[in-house]
């Protein structure tokens, strides 16, 4: 795993011994030997994650942190704070400014090691969202991001000892509504059909292991992207090594201090909500691209894409499919007396009255201009002919209300009907057939609906 690791210390020789660390391990190293110099490096993009000495002159590591997780464009980046300070106190202290996490001096490789690579792992994920994010406009995810407090989550906790369970409880609920469960299989049957921002997991269950858990959790589809958290005793660090190793987000340590418990909740809870809104910023983008910005309707990309399946996949050429073609009558004299304002609320409406007629299953795209294309799957030509008439016949039933009320206009639709036949290898044949029955409506007197002849 490649990665680019910032450190920054004032002392060149803890500088020198990380570096010879992470360089072994094959990461990419960068140095900074004060806060401002560390800044920049971040805001220029130059580092991956950042392991950051508390106790440096002027600006010290808390405030280097604190900068980071309040700017946008850096508040993504792992801080992980590398101190001598052990206190629960200085740890608060530290998550309260936003650090991930901590390493205490002198650093154990292995906690060191699989601390970098949880915290990269979880990093590259984001980055590919916030790069589909950035890219769509749909949004500023970035900032949102730093508004969040991390409050208000659905936080479940997995603990057998009640006294335990009742002080985490305790803690946490003032913040947070908080869910006990005492088995792994209990905690299993919750997430099935529960939401949850959280999952505390303690690796000392009577009967169970609690790792297992943590390893189900972090592989089940509802719950992988749901940070889990272990709670284990300070002689068990082998089995929270393997819980990093197998994604679980972060730990706590026994006697569990209810600030830092607090504290770490609220941080995985921000940064679940943060991944959370990256990826409906990136599903929006997708939802832009494949509809049409004025009707709502799909665009002629999405539909084009979907005839092609439906002539190319193998269990689709069989079966039965119809095509409609729907063209607003004198669409243009509509625009040139009332304006294109009226034009456009009408081609909203128009769209409106299309779907109310057709089923979850059609596909409905505005073709182009004002001419709008209906597939429906599993459906011969008569019974498309039947949807054609429902759709011209709700089209001509009421005035379509403009210029907020103030002017009703009478609109009409002329329909061709299409459907597929044996010999069509591609989406084109159908169009053409349809397409030219569109035609012939026009030109018998609009407002009707004509089917193409079977060839």
């Amino acid at each position: 795993m490649s990665a680019r690791v910032l450190i920054v210390d004032d002392l060149f020789p803890n500088i020198k011994l990380l570096e010879t660390k992470l360089t072994v391990e094959y990461f990419d190293v960068v140095s900074a030997m004060n806060g401002p110099d560390a800044l920049a490096v971040c805001e220029k993009g130059l580092c991956d994650i950042v392991l950051l000495d508390v106790m440096m002159p002027g600006m010290d590591g808390f405030e280097v942190c604190r900068r980071i997780k309040s700017t946008p464009t850096m508040a993504h980046l792992p801080v992980v704070m590398v101190t001598a300070l052990d206190q629960p106190s200085d740890r608060l202290r530290g998550l309260d400014a936003g650090a991930d996490d901590f390493l205490t001096k002198p650093i154990d490789d292995t906690a060191l090691m699989a601390r970098v690579r949880s915290l990269v792992r979880l990093k590259a994920v984001t980055d590919e969202l916030r790069s589909r994010a950035m890219s769509s406009r749909v949004g500023d995810p970035l900032a949102a991001a730093t508004a969040e407090t991390g409050h208000n989550a659905n936080v479940l906790v997995v603990e057998d000892r009640r006294s335990s369970a009742e002080r985490l409880i305790a803690a946490l609920g003032q913040y947070h509504c908080v869910e006990a469960v005492a088995s792994p299989q209990e905690a299993l049957d919750r997430v099935k059909t529960g939401d949850y921002d959280v999952v505390l997991v303690s690796l000392d269950l009577q009967d169970h292991d609690g790792l297992r858990l943590c390893s189900q959790l972090r592989s089940l589809d509802r719950t992988r992207t749901v940070p889990v958290v272990m709670m284990a005793d300070p002689h068990d660090r082998a089995r929270i090594m393997r819980g990093l190793d197998l994604g679980v987000h972060d730990y706590l340590v026994r006697p569990i201090d209810r600030n830092e418990l607090v504290a770490r909740v609220r941080t995985q809870v921000k940064r679940k909500r943060f991944s959370h809104s990256l990826r409906e910023s990136v599903q929006a983008s997708m939802d832009l691209a494949v509809t049409d910005g004025l009707t709502g309707l799909h665009n002629r990309r999405y539909l084009d894409s979907y005839l092609a399946g439906l002539f190319s996949e193998p269990s689709l050429q069989g079966r039965p499919v119809a095509l409609l073609i729907l063209d607003i009558d004198r669409f243009k004299s509509i625009n040139d007396r009332f304006g294109h304002d009226a034009g456009d609320e009408v081609l909203r409406e128009f769209a409106t009255r299309i779907r109310a007629q057709t089923r979850g299953i059609d596909v409905v795209a505005r073709y182009g201009g004002e001419e709008v294309v209906v597939v429906v799957p599993d459906t011969g030509l008569d019974a498309a002919r039947q949807v054609a008439e429902r759709i011209r016949e709700r089209i001509e039933a009421a005035a379509f209300q403009v210029q907020r009320g103030t002017c009703a206009i009478d609109v009409t639709v002329s329909i061709g009907v299409a459907a597929r036949q044996p010999e069509d290898g591609d989406p084109s044949l159908i169009l053409k057939r349809a397409d030219l029955a569109l035609y012939r409506a026009k030109q018998d007197g609009r407002n009707r609906v004509v089917a193409a002849a079977a060839a």
